[in-house]
């Protein structure tokens, strides 16, 4: 492995689907050696997640290539005694644990953090929950749709009206994000260790992470805020922060809040100069009141020329607005390629994912390498703890490894 930030970093990934192993994934490409854990035969459950209806259709695991490369791969049964043995005497060696098993599952399998750390008086524990390790509600199961999404806040406010149904989640749309939470923990608890010379252990979860996505409305409510319905689009209270249909079919948002200065741009730019002189958009109180009649009006101007057009002449001319990308937009965007936002594996140049969002000088991350398979680098890793082959070969026999 090729010198990095983080060469000669042990990380131990024993989670499952995306958020606390998505955590481990970062650590990876900056040089981490993380080890995957997963049960012998079906693996990890989040392998199978793009064969579900309704997930996009690919000959390649697209989930696994995101969350799990770089990684190497160990089937490990931790229901049992011998498989639990292996795991501590990595764990000793280690620097980082992750996992997001239910609390109680974690003391069954002797994976929780009072028996680790006293193996370990350096690890750091890296802990996610659905609902946090405290409260009525500790043991309740959680996914990202469910903790993060609805129970939040966000999958209601997010509506596109006050009448419309609940928006709504994509998969991993809070995973992602709290991955970043958790990752950020575990480098803090290291830095903390630098200085102290002890691990300790790092918790979130996804309603945390889901409550501080929606902070700025959240925060409105613990504050008793009187909330305003959401109306349709056609009825917004602001229509130069709007988004609008070109002829083609696709939308673009404009966000103008410089009005003074962009709002007779835009009017030339959307060949309706005659606006800028009509009393009741004359200013922008004006504007505001007569919302929806300039709402149609400008409806009718973006449908007269596609988005491409409109992406040219906005862009030229300096009005603040985005296309609304569809995912079949990203490989194509020049700008998230420029920024080195998606990478290729060297490996398979067919297939590519996204890199964390963050980026340090002077520190590049590594090459993704491609994910590994259920219990790919299991000799290998047994080998490094001084297993010979003979009882490897039992281990497998009995079910221990895969």
């Amino acid at each position: 492995m090729s010198e990095s930030l983080f060469s000669g970093l042990k990380v131990i990934d024993c989670g499952s689907y995306i958020a606390a192993p998505a955590s481990t994934t970062i650590m990876a490409d900056l040089g981490a050696d993380v080890i995957k854990i997963e049960p012998p035969g079906s693996g990890d459950p989040y392998r199978q997640l793009p064969k579900l209806p309704g997930n996009p259709v690919s000959d390649h695991d697209y989930a696994w290539l995101l969350d799990s490369h770089s990684k190497r791969g160990l089937a490990l049964d931790l229901a049992s005694a011998e498989g639990q043995q292996v795991l501590h005497e990595l764990v000793a060696d280690a620097d980082v644990f992750v996992t997001n098993y239910p609390l109680r599952v974690r003391e069954k399998l002797r994976i929780d953090h009072a028996t680790l750390a006293a193996l370990n008086e350096r690890l750091v524990y890296g802990s996610f929950t659905g609902y946090g390790e405290t409260g009525p509600e500790v043991a309740k199961p959680g996914f990202d749709a469910t903790s993060y999404w609805a129970r939040s806040g966000m999958m209601d406010t997010v509506r596109s009206s006050a009448d419309a149904v609940p928006a709504r989640a994509v998969v991993g749309q809070g995973d992602h994000p709290s991955a970043m939470t958790l990752y950020a923990a575990i480098v803090t608890a290291l830095y903390q260790r630098e200085r102290t010379g002890r691990g300790t252990k790092v918790s979130s979860s996804l309603l945390a992470n889901g409550l501080w996505a929606n902070s700025y409305m959240a925060t409105a409510a613990l504050c008793g805020a009187t909330f305003i319905p959401r109306p349709p689009r056609e009825q917004l209270f602001n229509a130069l922060s709007c988004y609008y249909q070109c002829a083609d079919g696709k939308w673009l948002l404009l966000t103008i809040l410089n009005e003074e200065r962009h709002w007779p741009v835009l009017v030339r730019c959307l060949e309706r100069p005659e606006l800028a002189d009509e009393d009741a958009f004359a200013t922008k109180p004006d504007r505001l009141r007569n919302a929806r009649a300039l709402i149609a009006a400008l409806d009718e101007a973006f449908a007269r020329h596609e988005r491409e057009h409109w992406e040219r002449v906005l862009g030229e001319n300096g009005i603040v607005f985005d296309i609304v990308a569809t995912p079949e937009d990203i490989p194509h965007d020049q700008q998230i390629h420029a920024n080195r936002l998606a990478v290729r594996f060297p490996e398979d140049e067919r297939v590519s994912t996204v890199v964390a969002p963050f980026s340090i000088d002077g520190v590049d991350a590594l090459p993704p390498r491609l994910p590994p398979s259920i219990g790919q680098h299991t000799d290998e890793i047994l080998a490094e703890l001084g297993y010979d082959t003979n009882r490897v070969a039992r281990m497998r026999e009995d079910g221990t490894v895969g």
